[in-house]
């Protein structure tokens, strides 16, 4: 009898050994299976990272590249401006001339007509270099405002001295400026030149 109860009990022990194992082999499997899918998501994390870092690069790159594009702006808008500058600085001096030039060609014709001859030629007649209308298209690109020509039609009578021919001195004067007559778009320019 004692016999077959230690039986009985190595039975049951048997069958307590088989289940826990079968238990323990279901655990082991999803133990496993938990382990490859840890290691899968990290290096999925570990890709992610990497390609963070890269598009953190990209964007340094191009955080950096906006930084040069903004500082070319920059060395370009003081450019334009200085250039800006000069171009009214030579402006002045060339209106400058214009307005010692002007007194002196009225005089000169004046004597010549006293002696029969003929006026000389303005300067818009006389060479094309002598107009600012080229400097008139560089600087509405960049400005918007508008230079002129020295050939324009102005809007008061400047005061001349009477010569023996009396008023044909203000005939002369708006001879000067018959060019401007030919081109009424270059008419504003007694805002600069006057």
């Amino acid at each position: 009898m004692a016999d077959e109860q230690e039986i009985m009990c190595k039975l049951e022990s048997i069958k307590e050994i088989r289940n826990k194992t079968l238990q323990m082999e279901k655990i082991k499997a999803r133990l496993k299976a938990e382990f490859e899918a840890l290691e899968s998501e990290e290096r999925h994390l570990k890709e992610y990272k990497q390609e963070m870092d890269l598009l953190l690069q990209e964007k340094m790159a191009h955080v950096e590249e906006l930084r040069l594009i903004h500082a070319d702006i920059n060395v370009m808008e003081n450019t334009i401006k200085q250039s800006e500058n000069d171009l009214n600085k030579l402006l002045e001096s060339t209106r400058r001339l214009h307005d010692e030039y002007k007194p002196l060609k009225e005089h000169v014709d004046a004597l010549r007509m006293t002696l029969g001859l003929q006026r000389l030629p303005d300067l818009c007649e006389e060479e094309e270099k002598l107009s600012l209308e080229p400097v008139c298209h560089v600087t509405s690109k960049f400005t918007g405002t508008h230079l002129y020509a020295l050939c324009a039609k102005p809007r008061v009578d400047l005061e001349t001295p009477k010569s023996q021919s009396g008023s044909r001195m203000n005939e002369e004067r708006e001879n000067t400026w018959s060019c401007a007559d030919q081109n009424p778009s270059l008419w504003p320019v007694i805002d600069v030149l006057m």
